[in-house]
């Protein structure tokens, strides 16, 4: 078993930044790749960025691959996601997720997840 938990989500003027966490405990020798979704309220959920434990490869979503940066801190078993230049519709619950397959082909669709953390929260406005 794996537990996710999220952290560093808040509330941020447009144009600020934030950095999430999101630290794993439990049964982590594995080198799956963890994923980081969003979900706004009445959409659907969208996958971000995924990036490999064992090496530093990462992949983005065309859609903020300019302002976000996945990154991972393996001594810790966390992994980051820098989010900059906010705008009021990244308002969403930021969630991770540890892929059940070796590779991130594919994670946008959020399927082959075999955990997830329960999200934090993060709201951009005046």
């Amino acid at each position: 078993q794996v537990q996710l938990v999220e952290s560093g989500g808040g509330l941020v003027q447009p144009g600020g930044s934030l950095r999430l966490s999101c630290a794993a405990s439990g049964d982590t020798a594995d080198w799956y790749p963890v994923v980081w979704f969003r979900q706004a309220p009445g959409k659907d959920r969208e996958g971000l960025a995924c990036i490999y434990r064992r090496y530093n490869g990462k992949l983005y979503t065309d859609s903020v691959a300019d302002r976000f940066t996945i990154s991972r801190d393996g001594a810790e078993n966390t992994v980051y996601l820098q989010v900059n230049d906010l705008r009021p519709e990244d308002t969403a619950v930021y969630y991770c997720a540890r892929r059940k397959s070796p590779v991130c082909a594919g994670y946008t669709s959020g399927d082959e997840i075999a955990y997830w953390g329960r999200g934090t929260q993060v709201t951009v406005s005046t």
